[in-house]
């Protein structure tokens, strides 16, 4: 496949962790590439069903069993369920921290420090945390899951209109995935993909016409969002013992730093015992942001399990990606995650990964992390080396390593 049809669809949400002596990814779901024996395939709960091009279609024509395109391998479906019952059987185990940002804020040196310290350690053991206080207007965000929403009510007919074809490169746009993996394993969800930042880079022609409000909230919540993705950066950079700018600078700056977008729409599941919305990865971004509907789905691996999150009012979701894992020479986790579907409600999220540019910028660990002899864990490579790394299990001697 040419490295143009290389569809960020693929980078965030069909590839299992990068780093593949990581124990995580061998506790993790199956690996990709996994092909289904006969035997797997007769034991299935289904029966074989055309799949539909679009999951939405498929879930609202009163099927009561999945196609077995979209059932995940027996192997993975052990610890699968609908993610309100797993939501609840959550309760009482580990949970993913809550962050106040507000004290970064603080002209008191200590609650700032305070801050830091919480952002640190989480980044650090969990790579995932709730932030909330994160500066962002609640009324925007319910704009935003507004605009998003009505998108997805839109007839299939009129969203169509803005249908991608990843494999002629054009990656933004609505879509579903294809299948890429060798078992032909599909994912039980829709989506809408485009960048949202610098706006001197984004192509509002793409943007969804309808709701009409679309294309003003979403650069409105863009610019928002962006201040958080700096403020993060700037605390995050503190927890290494950086100074304030430095990482963001590290990714690209205000200039080069792409912020993308992707609505997930997971419909109704008939069986959500044998299908994921999203299989598990990690991002190969640097931050990762996700907002939602306040309906579950979102499972992080950590401590060799499974943990559900819960719906955390008025938070954002906020991810470590690999690019981050390499910079801070893995001090930050890139965490592993998946995502569940149910039976009761549609789910909607709304993802944002932060990106530098391809080309411009070489990830390796910083400088001042290994100046004292610490080895560096990552060799040098760009973004797009990682992205083949990723894709198509490329390794060091695979490419030439950057200068």
């Amino acid at each position: 496949m040419p490295f143009a049809e290389a569809s960020p669809i693929y980078m965030y949400f069909s590839l299992p962790r990068w780093d593949s002596s990581s124990k995580q990814q061998a506790a993790s779901s199956s690996p990709l590439g996994t092909v289904l024996t006969r035997t797997e395939r007769d034991q299935m709960a289904t029966k074989v069903v055309s799949a539909s091009p679009r999951v939405e279609i498929l879930a609202k024509s009163g099927i009561n069993e999945i196609p077995t395109e979209y059932v995940r391998p027996e192997s993975e479906r052990l610890d699968l369920g609908d993610a309100f019952e797993e939501m609840k059987k959550a309760a009482e185990g580990p949970q993913i921290p809550v962050v106040d940002l507000q004290g970064f804020d603080s002209p008191d040196e200590e609650v700032r420090r305070a801050c830091v310290e919480e952002v640190r350690k989480a980044a650090t053991e969990w790579g995932v945390m709730h932030i909330v206080n994160h500066g962002i207007p609640l009324e925007l965000i319910e704009q935003l899951r507004k605009a998003g929403k009505e998108f997805f009510d839109l007839p299939i007919e009129q969203k169509e209109q803005y249908a991608n074809d990843q494999s002629s490169g054009k990656i933004q746009g609505y879509g579903s995935k294809l299948a890429n993996n060798a078992s032909g394993q599909l994912e039980w969800e829709d989506y809408f993909f485009h960048l949202i930042f610098p706006e001197e880079k984004i192509n509002i022609s793409i943007w969804p016409k309808q709701p009409t409000d679309y294309i003003e909230v979403t650069k409105k919540f863009a610019r928002q969002l962006r201040a958080v993705v700096t403020k993060m950066l700037e605390v995050l950079s503190l927890g290494l013992g950086l100074e304030e700018g430095k990482l963001d600078r590290e990714l690209g700056g205000m200039e080069d730093l792409l912020m993308q977008l992707k609505i997930n729409y997971y419909p109704i599941c008939p069986q959500p015992d044998l299908a994921l919305g999203v299989e598990a990865h990690t991002d190969i971004s640097a931050l990762s942001f996700i907002l939602h509907n306040m309906v579950p789905g979102l499972q992080i691996y950590y401590g060799s399990r499974w943990v559900t999150a819960k719906c955390v009012p008025d938070s954002i979701i906020m991810h470590v990606g690999d690019c981050l894992e390499i910079l801070s020479n893995g001090k930050y986790k890139s965490i592993l995650h998946r995502g569940l579907v149910n039976k009761e409600k549609v789910r909607i999220s709304w993802a944002v990964f932060c990106e530098p540019p391809k080309d411009k910028i070489v990830l390796k660990p910083l400088e001042e992390l290994v100046a004292d002899g610490t080895p560096a864990k990552f060799p040098p490579r760009t973004f797009e080396q990682h992205i083949q790394h990723k894709l198509f299990r490329k390794t060091r001697g695979d490419f030439k390593t950057p200068n």
